[in-house]
């Protein structure tokens, strides 16, 4: 069930805190922020984590509650007590999230109130709510699930995120909740979420920052089957897990702020995984790339040299670069193509760069967003 309603930390009546709980005991796990700085909310749920249980999530935006000293966590500490003392479960069976400005305390009063007044909205409709009140600088809420059937049981993954800006890997100012009716244990969920983000939310980035409070959880119950996923139920269950995964981490990208056009960078050919992901990362993260998508500028040159400079040993005379589909370098120098061509298809609103560094067999798939003018007003505006 989940639930969200306005509490009084954004303006407007604009939705600002989110419930999720589950109505049975349920296997939960977690990824964190790979920042130093953390907030107060990563600490807790790291703390919370240690048993593997969990019954409930309260998510607010607006306020991240981080470097907000002793008092950030006690205050998060509060939240779950509210939490639990009105879902009648331990403190520790809840899960605190916070995203929004660093350096603020939270607004207590209005917690405390929201708290109270979300508990009694739970619903199993309720995931639109939450997916909007999570939300800071996103345009759209993010949602994704996914139904398979295993050993003659209908399994239900299904997950929220939240992030725009603030995008890189490991993770970044993004939240995300993965909810689940299989059966696992602690140790083989967290290991399935493991293998999940590392395909979908550490393959993105909107701008090469790093924030202090990103956060995915997983939850599992077991209300559709009671016996654990082994084998290859197990092995269906990951590829489920990872769509749903791969489907949020998409939408975090194609939401990043200001952003027109969602960026799929493919590396093939590498010698490994980890070279194939360095040389995407590379090249998503370069400026100069995102803004020539962004003015529909067929430049391969700086796909190379962003390739270049990844810090892989690659052999341009070997590589290949694609755009939108059209063969632009091959073998040590550019290609001819009809540039009229180029811009019209570099207009779309999917933009596929492909690299093939005919090195090995390894590849990698890596989703970002164009640069545009206004990211710099959205985040001049902002209070980060």
């Amino acid at each position: 069930m989940a639930a969200g309603l306005h509490c009084g930390l954004k303006d407007g009546d604009e939705k600002d805190l989110a419930l999720i709980f589950s109505d049975r005991a349920a296997s939960a796990a977690g990824m964190f922020t790979t920042n130093r700085v953390c907030a107060a909310p990563v600490h807790l749920n790291r703390e919370h984590l240690q048993n593997g249980r969990a019954r409930a999530v309260v998510v607010n935006s607006k306020n991240a509650n981080a470097c907000t000293g002793d008092q950030g966590m006690a205050d998060a500490r509060q939240m779950a007590q509210w939490v639990g003392s009105g879902l009648d479960v331990a403190p520790e069976d809840a899960l605190v999230n916070s995203t929004g400005v660093i350096g603020v305390p939270l607004p207590m009063g209005c917690l405390e109130t929201g708290i109270r007044n979300i508990i009694p909205q739970l619903d199993v409709g309720g995931w639109d709510d939450a997916s909007e009140a999570i939300m800071t600088t996103d345009t759209v809420p993010k949602k994704a699930s996914v139904r398979c059937e295993i050993d003659g049981c209908e399994i239900t993954i299904a997950g929220i995120a939240k992030g725009a800006g603030m995008i890189a890997p490991n993770m970044a100012t993004m939240l995300a909740f993965v909810l689940t009716d299989a059966a696992l244990s602690p140790g083989v969920l967290q290991d399935a979420l493991c293998e999940a983000v590392t395909q979908s939310f550490n393959c993105i980035t909107v701008d090469g920052d790093m924030s202090t409070n990103d956060t995915v959880l997983a939850l599992a119950n077991g209300a559709a089957r009671k016996s654990e996923l082994a084998g290859e139920d197990f092995r269906v269950f990951q590829a489920a897990i990872n769509a749903v995964c791969i489907s949020l981490a998409k939408q975090i990208a194609r939401d990043g702020e200001g952003a027109t056009k969602l960026i799929t960078v493919r590396v093939d050919g590498a010698g490994t995984e980890a070279d194939a992901r360095t040389v995407g990362l590379s090249v998503a993260n370069s400026n100069l790339v995102k803004t020539a998508v962004f003015g529909r500028d067929p430049n391969w040159g700086r796909i190379l040299c962003a390739a270049g400079y990844a810090g892989v040993d690659i052999d341009p005379d070997r590589t290949a670069v694609s755009m939108a589909g059209i063969p632009i370098y091959d073998n040590g120098s550019g290609l001819p193509f009809d540039q009229d061509h180029a811009i019209e298809a570099l207009g779309a609103s999917d933009i596929d760069i492909d690299i093939n560094l005919n090195i090995g067999e390894a590849s990698a798939t890596i989703y970002t967003c164009d640069l545009t003018y206004d990211y710099v007003r959205i985040n001049a505006e902002y209070t980060t």
